[in-house]
């Protein structure tokens, strides 16, 4: 019969006999499971999916990805046009040429559900934008009229632009922003980098004018502007509101630099300076007292905030520049965008460990590699809502989409596929150590010119150390000390 089954088709349960001494060869036959599972692994890997339909015309400098929605998805490029895309269908929705005269620097949703997003340019300007046409997106509303039962409510909505009527596109801008001093000479006060409050109407500049901006929507002004970072007149990159905490903001300076503020009191944290210039920082969505920063010495390195004279973490791999970082939204890993055309993505922590502590297994390294013979310089990185998806934007003018796991299925599971998916995992993880294994699960392709590059930097490596060895050798006693890897990283702290 047809009882024990959940259809025709079906295997028949079958009962095991649990004591160990009826199966002698048990981790043997599991050793090799281990093996198969790894080499299964390797050859469905396949992590490209496919570009956005059309890309742009030039390199794409900037990617903004919706906090509130799957779908939306806004990128820039240096010629200055702002396209905006539907992740479902891989097209183009809308694209807003000649939105900024020179290099879009800078994308970012708003935190509200109208789909509202800024962009900002090398030219001095902010435009604000939306990626529903003027008049034709429905927002959701509470009915108030019933207590009992408060159901959403459609209600449409009109922004009123300070353009006039004629607007070339129906998607904005619908503000425009600029610093004051701007007025006669916008290109002296170019703007570097934007980003959003997580939960307020706020937004964040940095500005070649070494200063960073804080805007209300509603004002065509600054409501505060940090002009006095530690004495520095280098230009600030990078700027990035803490998720959790209301009033932090970090940023990254042409002076090798990564300062925190405190928007209450309007005033600067602490500073730590580096032996090379950061490009970009991004924080843990998860564990917002931590953040990642990329570095022009191809490395990418975790802090704590609350200790800033170490990394907590060093992340290898790449040899070139790294120029985008984007978290995962489960806070575990991120993804890192280079000038030596490759995607990496990190792992933070393994079992039982945190952002801050690694955990067994955490060793800094790529747990995968991306890239293909036609894909460029990377300048924008970032991972979907869903986690499942990575897009990235690179100088050949793509954006392309890849898969968050290379060898991971579309579409819905099975119970019986999702179990033995499971299975296969947690034998690879177990029996990693072993060089058989390890040997298969690590394998990576690489272009040449990277394969290459990595050898002489072991080269140089291998090098420095032998040469800090003999000087600690050949010194008077106790003058000269070993200093680790995370010591040498950050030359000075400022408070």
């Amino acid at each position: 019969g047809t009882t024990s089954r959940s259809s025709l088709h079906d295997l028949r349960p079958t009962h095991k006999n649990l004591n160990p001494q009826s199966h002698p060869q048990a981790r043997a036959r599991e050793y090799t499971r281990a093996v198969t599972a790894a080499k299964l692994d390797r050859m469905f890997a396949s992590p490209f999916l496919g570009e956005l339909k059309g890309g742009h015309v030039d390199a794409v400098s900037s990617l903004a990805i919706c906090r509130t929605n799957l779908c939306p998805v806004v990128t820039g490029a240096v010629d200055g046009t702002v396209r905006i895309w539907d992740l479902q269908n891989r097209r183009m929705v809308a694209s807003l040429d000649g939105a900024h005269s020179r290099n879009v620097s800078g994308i970012v949703f708003g935190n509200g559900i109208d789909g509202q997003f800024y962009s900002c340019g090398e030219e001095g300007i902010i435009k604000a934008w939306g990626i529903y046409p003027k008049g034709q997106y429905i927002t959701a509303d509470v009915d108030d009229s019933d207590d009992e039962d408060k159901k959403p409510k459609a209600k449409r909505r009109n922004f009123k632009s300070s353009q006039d009527d004629d607007a070339e596109s129906p998607h904005g801008p619908l503000n425009v922003y600029r610093l004051p001093s701007s007025r006669n000479n916008s290109y002296a006060n170019a703007f570097h980098s934007i980003d959003h409050h997580w939960s307020e109407s706020q937004f964040a500049t940095a500005s070649s004018d070494a200063a960073v901006h804080l805007w209300d929507p509603e004002r065509s002004t600054p409501i505060t502007t940090f002009n006095n970072l530690w004495g520095s007149d280098d230009t600030v990159t990078t700027v990035r509101y803490n998720p959790a905490e209301r009033d932090l903001i970090a940023h990254c300076s042409s002076d090798r630099g990564i300062g925190l503020h405190d928007t209450r009191t309007a005033s600067a944290l602490q500073k730590t300076i580096m032996g090379m210039k950061s490009n970009c920082l991004e924080w843990n969505p998860m564990e917002p007292y931590m953040f990642v920063v990329g570095n022009e010495d191809y490395n990418a390195y975790t802090f704590d905030m609350r200790k800033l004279s170490r990394p907590t973490t060093i992340f290898k791999g790449h040899v070139g520049a790294v120029m985008s970082v984007g978290w995962s939204p489960t806070g575990t890993e991120f993804v890192t965008g280079s000038y030596d055309k490759t995607i990496r993505i990190f792992s933070t922590r393994k079992e039982g460990g945190t952002a801050s502590h690694g955990g067994y297994g955490s060793n800094g390294t790529a747990r995968d590699i991306y890239h293909t013979k036609r894909m460029q310089r990377i300048f924008c990185v970032g991972y979907t809502l869903d986690h499942k998806y990575i897009l990235s934007g690179s100088d050949d003018t793509n954006i392309r989409m890849w898969k968050a796991r290379s060898s991971e299925k579309i579409g819905q599971l099975s119970a019986r596929e999702e179990s033995s998916l499971q299975y296969r995992q947690a034998l690879v993880q177990k029996y990693s150590h072993l060089p058989e294994v390890k040997r298969i699960h690590k394998a990576r392709r690489v272009p040449k010119f990277i394969k290459k590059e990595t050898e002489q930097a072991m080269v140089q490596k291998e090098k420095r150390r032998r040469k800090e060895t003999n000087v600690i050798k050949h010194s008077k006693p106790g003058t000269q000390k070993y200093t680790d890897e995370k010591g040498k990283v950050v030359v000075k702290t400022v408070d």
